[in-house]
């Protein structure tokens, strides 16, 4: 039987991962990039987060490597925000997220809102 060290330390990388990635605010600003490279203002208004959540949000992305940050100095001065290859990599990620929850969260009960077909098994 595993020990409790054994189980934490299996469970390390989902921790760390979630601890990246997981608050609400990264969540949506990451997904929200998904759409492409947008606009501070875009992002405030595409995610209803006000401008000091999304500046934090940001800046701890970048300081991550999920996000990069482009500064248009011609007027008007526009700053854009897009996903790096770190941020890009989590799309599928948010594709599985998506499909458990159309499975499994649709009336939140114990079986799945839509028929899963069993695996094909060879004999």
């Amino acid at each position: 039987m595993a020990s409790n060290a054994e189980l934490n330390e299996a469970a390390c990388p989902i921790i760390n991962s979630i601890e990246q990635i997981g608050s609400q605010w990264r969540l949506i600003v990451l997904h929200d990039l998904q759409e492409g490279e947008k606009r501070f203002n875009e992002l405030k208004r595409s995610t209803g987060a006000s401008s000091r959540t999304l500046s934090r949000v940001l800046d701890d992305l970048q300081e991550t490597s999920f996000v990069d940050r482009r500064l248009e100095e011609d007027a008007p001065v526009a700053t854009y925000y897009s996903l790096t290859a770190k941020g890009e990599s989590l799309c599928p990620v948010f594709d599985e997220i998506e499909q458990w929850a159309s499975e499994w969260l649709d009336g939140e009960s114990d079986q799945p809102a839509v028929d899963i077909e069993p695996a094909e098994t060879t004999a």
